[in-house]
Parts: C-alpha cells; sequence; structure tokens
C-alpha cells in the first residue's frame, strides 16, 4: 500500500496511476521532449540518419557544438577533422555528429575523393602526352595536295604528327609528284605519303598514282586519297549544321554552287576562303570528320613512321 506522502509526491510530480490517465489527463497531447525510448537498441544511429550529412570540404565553417569552437575546416585524415578559427588556432576533432553547419545539427563526414580526370585526348582521339616536346622531324614526310587539305590535317593531326616528327608538307598538284621525286627521290628511310583530293577509279588522279606506284619509287611511296569533289565534304554535315552538302549541277563550279546554296557569297575568290575557314571552324576533333578521309590519313601516318 502506498503511503500518503509517497502519492502526494508523485501527484506533485504528475505521475499517473499505472492503470491508465489520470482523470482530466484522459486524451490530452502528451509532450514527449525524449522521444523514443533512448534506451531501445539503434537510437543513436537512427538519430544521426535523420542529420544532414555535410562532406568535411576545406574552407566550410564549422562549429563544434560541445564547447562553441568554430573554424573552417583546413584538412581531414584518419577520421579526423582539423579546424581553425579566427585567430589562426587549430584543433583536432572526431568526424561524425556534435557539429553545426549554419546553426544546423549535422553528422560531418570525409569527402568523397575526386575521381581521376579521364586522360585528355588529341583532336585525332590518341592520347595526349603531356609536356611533350616535338621531336626532331624525320627524313619521312606527308605530302598533301591541296591547301585547305593541309590545314585541316594540320587542325586534327597536327599534335600528333609533332610528336612523331613528321612533316606536312602542301603538294600544290598530284601532277606534280613525278617532278618532286625525281628532285628528291624515296628511299627506305625517307618514305613519302601522298594524300590526294577525288582519287577514284578512272580519274586523272588515280592514273598518275598508279603510274608512280609501279615505278621505280613505288616501294617507298604511298598514295591514298578521298573519294569526294572536294576536301570541303570531308567534313560532315552535322558538324556543319546542315542535312547535307548541297548537289551542284553539272557544269557549275563546285564551290560556287555550295556557297550559294548555303546563302553564303561566291563572288570572288576571297568569298571561298572565308567559307573555309567556317568550314574548318567547324571542325573540332576527328569525329566532324568522314571516315573516308579519316582511315586514309591514319594509313599515311603508320606509313611514314613504321
Amino acid at each position: 500500500m502506498q503511503s500518503g506522502w509517497a502519492s502526494a509526491i508523485g501527484r506533485e510530480r504528475g505521475s499517473l496511476p499505472r492503470g491508465g490517465a489520470a482523470d482530466g489527463y484522459a486524451g490530452a497531447p502528451m509532450d514527449d521532449r525524449y522521444g523514443a525510448d533512448v534506451l531501445a537498441a539503434g537510437w543513436r544511429e537512427r538519430h544521426q540518419r535523420a542529420l544532414a550529412r555535410v562532406a568535411a570540404e576545406r574552407d566550410l565553417v564549422v562549429e563544434v557544438a560541445e564547447d562553441g569552437f568554430c573554424g573552417a575546416v583546413t584538412s581531414v585524415s584518419g577520421g579526423l577533422v582539423e579546424l581553425e578559427d579566427r585567430h589562426r588556432r587549430r584543433r583536432m576533432f572526431e568526424l561524425g555528429p556534435g557539429f553545426l553547419v549554419d546553426g544546423a545539427p549535422v553528422v560531418l563526414v570525409a569527402p568523397t575523393p575526386a575521381a581521376p580526370a579521364a586522360p585528355a585526348r588529341t583532336a585525332s582521339g590518341s592520347f595526349a602526352v603531356a609536356d611533350a616536346r616535338a621531336r626532331v622531324a624525320r627524313p619521312s614526310r606527308i605530302l598533301v595536295e591541296g591547301r585547305h587539305d593541309a590545314e585541316l590535317v594540320e587542325k586534327v593531326w597536327g599534335d600528333d604528327l609533332r610528336i612523331e616528327g613528321v612533316v606536312v608538307e602542301y603538294l600544290q598538284g598530284v601532277d606534280l609528284l613525278a617532278d618532286l621525286l625525281e628532285a628528291e627521290p624515296p628511299t627506305a628511310e625517307r618514305r613519302y605519303g601522298v594524300l590526294v583530293d577525288h582519287l577514284v577509279p578512272g580519274s586523272k588522279e588515280a592514273r598518275i598514282a598508279q603510274a608512280v606506284e609501279r615505278g621505280r619509287h613505288g616501294a617507298h611511296v604511298r598514295i591514298v586519297g578521298h573519294p569526294f569533289v572536294d576536301v570541303w565534304q570531308c567534313v560532315t554535315p552535322r558538324a556543319m549544321g546542315i542535312r547535307a552538302w548541297p548537289e551542284v549541277p553539272r557544269g557549275i563550279d563546285w564551290k560556287t554552287g555550295v556557297c550559294r546554296a548555303l546563302g553564303w557569297p561566291a563572288e570572288e575568290q576571297a568569298d571561298f576562303a572565308r567559307a573555309w575557314k567556317r568550314i574548318l571552324g567547324s571542325v573540332h576533333s576527328y569525329r566532324d570528320l568522314e571516315p573516308a578521309l579519316l582511315g586514309r590519313v591514319e594509313e599515311l601516318i603508320d606509313f611514314v613512321t613504321a
């Protein structure tokens, strides 16, 4: 039996009879300041999961809830975070709960290591060699018919060719190739790779290429080409932002017809030069070129560097 003084103390403390709610308290909301039973298994982990998890990034301003120390993160190592306050005092704390960021309680965690950057690539798709010097020029070289062709090769393959020490020379016309070979004959140590415009069966370019390859220099010369009327077409329509390259009727100069179809000036040579600069400006990597050119240039590079 409960004594009278014990009952009085119980009433003063607001305790309730074991059988249920006291008179006047039935249905009234209770302010449970402690929430769930703190002795129940896992209560601490559930509490931490409810808090925001904040990465301890460098310069993040953090307050320690226990003693009010406030400072910026300077380093994180071995499960500890170092904070530096405005007086340049530094202290180490264990990562986890017990911190405030902008006044809100948080769980401080180690920052996620940054993923390693993907290896850089050149415009041709090769892996870039950091801080690499250009190699001393090889005796072998690549001859490119057409100034625009040479500029396109330089833009996409220039980095690779400098690393390999391969010089690209402008060939004014494939019909001058035989004279060049006689003046500077190729050898096993000095090979020539030649890129020709519009190299298709039965064309003038094809006949010249066959004559050179059957001649006495043929073993040290490789002649390849693309099937397009002009190197402009080696740039994909997608890169140009057009559906397709315009069809130019026979009897009309191809570049003139293309410029007019695209709404570009086509009255003088300077107009064609500006048109080419516009086309070349749309090329950023090998993905902007047709495979018919890509494979041929790679073949020449392999030939002169073998």
